[in-house]
């Protein structure tokens, strides 16, 4: 799982060719970081078919209001740069987020 930066945001999600999932997340969110560890077991789960990123809001809080993120946890699907999909807040369960993953390998 590839961390990312308001630097690198651009670089490894914005710019990369297929599908990309982007954790957002924040140390100060007590269900982001009890979601990590299950989206990291995603990640191992799909590598190769889907590069997984993850991304501190707390540093990069301009980022996510461009990307319009609005609540957190977040996690959302990228395609060739466009944002196609994501769960939010509640909606962003393990089930939930892998079988959005599903719908795009």
């Amino acid at each position: 799982m590839v961390s990312v930066d308001k630097d690198t945001f651009e670089r490894e999600v914005l710019s990369s060719e297929g599908v990309v999932a982007v954790d957002f997340l924040s140390q100060a969110c007590e269900p982001c970081k009890n979601l990590l560890p299950e989206v990291e077991k995603l990640a191992d789960k799909y590598k190769g078919k889907i590069k997984f990123c993850k991304l501190d809001t707390t540093r990069a809080k301009r980022l996510a209001i461009t990307q319009k993120v609005l609540g957190l946890p977040t996690v959302a699907i990228y395609k060739n740069g466009e944002k196609i999909d994501e769960v939010t807040k509640e909606d962003a369960t393990i089930q939930n987020i892998e079988n959005m993953i599903e719908k795009y390998i």
